[in-house]
Parts: structure tokens; sequence; C-alpha cells
């Protein structure tokens, strides 16, 4: 895959242009406070060296998932603000996405300006399943820009969306990879074509179904899987172990014995889980085998030999990625087990091991529980679109950036 890159577009020179980025932007917000800025901090370093050499920057960012229409609780307000802190530069918002405020403001930039446009998600063409809808947002977008504009994709986190700022406007202006989707890219090569054994892959999370393609996808090629989270209990009912009223996809059952008839010999499963009498962080809790699961309780966590199991097969690992937590780390009494993992897998890092915490609820879990970021070779910014690209998937967002 042959990408012309941030660098490339510098070395043509950008000052007194406009180059639009699509970045990743889409944070965890409690109220109007950012709970994890991870995602901004990823981001700003693209957007600096543009403005830097005198490009005036627009950036086209989503944030949650508001239904094709202005939604207050879903503004990029609280990013804007957080971005302009990482960037060291004010970072205008425009009200809307390519309205009147968004092109009055887009043709009062100079050169080192950045413009943040209101939720691209605002704008119901930005997802639609019809192409002609989808390029008229993407020549709105290009218009913003001007006839020597550029645009530069380095949203790593949507590269998987077939979508009109992440896919169209790259067919309608000089297309470049930004600095974090090239070394996400470069990180994820190393997970399919260049991986040093032994090769260990941790999934948790909630839904068999979610991980199914990687599961797939990986199994034939890794020395150990584990699987934790609350996918972990539609495996440990296809062993024929009663779950209790713990997360389960009935639907997946036969599936996950198809999975462990075929790859049992690298699949590892919680022998303990930490139930409670109910999903919340003040429930009773207890630990038991994962063969004893009580009728009325859920499984809320791994236990502490699960996690010692785990560790024990992790720690002779040179390559491990990790996608999804052991159990409700947001409950202080279920975090143990993605803490234990987490460390863990820290502790390979720490021994010669390449690790890669692959984005969403997993990166989250690390920032939450204290953990530095350095304990890990790298952390992803896009769940999905790592999930998509381990699998094989083709990524439309990474496609239309070939030369």
């Amino acid at each position: 895959m042959a990408l012309s890159t941030l660098t490339d577009l510098l070395d043509t020179g950008v000052s007194g242009r406009i180059v639009l980025v699509r970045s990743d932007l889409n944070v965890p917000l409690d109220g109007s406070a950012i709970t994890d800025p991870g995602r901004i901090v990823a981001s700003a370093p693209t957007i600096a060296k543009l403005a830097e050499a005198g490009a005036s920057v627009i950036v086209t960012a989503h944030l949650g998932r508001p239904k094709g229409e202005p939604d207050p609780k879903y503004s990029l307000g609280p990013v804007a603000q957080r971005l302009g802190e990482e960037l060291g530069r004010n970072v205008q918002l425009a009200s809307d996405v390519v309205g009147t405020d968004a092109l009055a403001r887009a043709e009062g930039l100079t050169d080192g300006d950045v413009l943040l446009l209101e939720n691209i998600r605002f704008d119901p063409r930005e997802t639609s399943k019809d192409p002609a809808e989808r390029q008229a947002l993407a020549k709105a977008l290009v218009e913003l820009v001007g006839d020597d504009g550029a645009f530069v994709s380095d949203g790593f986190g949507v590269v998987h969306r077939e979508q009109a700022s992440v896919y169209d406007v790259a067919k309608l202006l000089p297309h470049y990879a930004g600095d974090l989707v090239r070394s996400e890219v470069e990180v994820l090569r190393k997970l399919t074509a260049e991986v040093e054994r032994p090769y260990a892959v941790v999934l948790g999370g909630s839904k068999v179904s979610d991980k199914l393609g990687v599961i797939e996808a990986l199994a034939p090629k890794v020395d150990t899987l584990v699987i934790g989270g609350g996918m972990a209990f539609t495996f440990l009912a296809a062993q024929g172990y009663s779950v209790g009223t713990s997360l389960l996809q009935d639907d997946q059952i036969d599936v996950c014995k198809d999975l462990l008839e075929r790859f049992g010999d690298v699949i590892h499963l919680p022998v303990d889980v930490v139930v409670a009498d109910a999903f919340a962080a003040d429930a009773n809790a207890k630990t038991v085998a994962s063969s004893e699961i009580p009728d009325g309780w859920m499984g809320l966590d791994i236990g502490p030999e699960s996690v010692k199991r785990f560790a024990a097969v992790l720690s002779g690992a040179r390559t491990v990625f990790w996608n999804g937590p052991s159990g409700v780390f947001e409950f202080e009494a279920f975090a143990a087990g993605t803490r234990g993992v987490a460390e863990a897998i820290a502790a390979a890092t720490s021994g010669g091991a390449f690790s890669v915490v692959g984005g969403g609820d997993s990166a989250a879990a690390v920032r939450s529980l204290g953990l530095p970021d350095s304990d890990f070779s790298h952390i992803s910014t896009g769940g999905g679109a790592s999930l998509e690209y381990l699998e094989g998937k083709k990524l439309p967002g990474l496609t239309v950036l070939e030369d």
C-alpha cells in the first residue's frame, strides 16, 4: 500500500493554502467534561505541523452518534477548547458544518489559523448510503478550501467507514495520509506481516459477535488467544457451564463450540470469575469458579486465578495485541481483572515484547486505571478500524488514499 504522506504534502509547500484535515476527535464526555483526551492529543501533531508550515487548517470530526441533525449534546465546543490548549493556539469553532458560518470563517482564515467545523455527523449526508448525497457534502467541504486545497486523512478510527469526510472528499482533492494514520498502518503491519513470535492476542468486551471476524482471522496465526470480558460467558456456555444472568449471546453458542473444537489448543478462557447480584458498582460480589456461577448472579470480571494464568501465558510473548477490557472496569469492584491483564501486557513489554492496545475501551481502561501510555509499545486510536485491518478487510478510507 503506497500512501502519499504528510511529509510529501509539506514538501510541496502549504503556506497560503487551506488544508482540510479529517481527524478523529470522538472523545468520551461526562456532560461537557472530556474524560479521556487521548484522541485529541494524538491528533494534534499533524494539525500543528500544517499550521506551523503556514497552512490554514480546517478540521472535520464527529462526536458520538447524533441522528443527522444538530444536537447540543454532541457539539464539538469542548473539543475545540481542548484542542486549542493542546496546540497552544486559538481554534475557531464554526456553528455549522458547511453553512454560512463555516463559509464566512473559511474565507477569513490566514496562515496558521485553525478552524474546527461543527460535528460532521450533524449533516445526514456524511453517513448516507447514497453516494450522490455523500458527494454533495464532499463538494461543499472542498468549496471551503478552494482550488489549491489539499486533504489530509488523519482519523484512523474512521478509515473503515465509507463516509463523505473520510472517503468521498479524498476523491476530489490531492490526498495524503496524516502522521497518525501512517503510524497506525505501520504498527498494524507488524501484527500481520512482520510478527515476532510467540504472538498473543487478548480479546475482551461484551459481544462475541463483534469479535468473530478477528478471532477467525487470527486464531490460526497466533500462539495464544486469551478471552475475557462479557464475551467469555458465551464461550463458557459453549463448554456446558451455566452462566447465571451473565451477558450471553445464545445465537453464538454453536459458533463458540466450533471455535473451541478448532482452536482449543490456543484459546484460554477464565477459570474463575467475579460475580455480582446486580449490575451496579455497589452490588454484592464474590469470586467463584467459572463452572460454578450461581443462578441469579452475573459475571462482571475475571477472577484472580484467571489473571494469574493469563499473565503466565503472556509473559513469554514477543508480540501482544489487546482489544477489549476483561471486566466492567468502570466499577472499581470489577476492575481488577482488566488491571491485571494490562499489567501483564506492560510487564511483557518491559521485557522486550511489542505490544499494541487496540483502541476504544481498552485505551480508555489504560488511562482510567492510571497506567502510563509508555507501558505499551502503541495505543491505537481506532478500535473497529484496527480489528477490520487485522481481519484482512479493505478499509475504504485507506484504499482511497492509495497512489
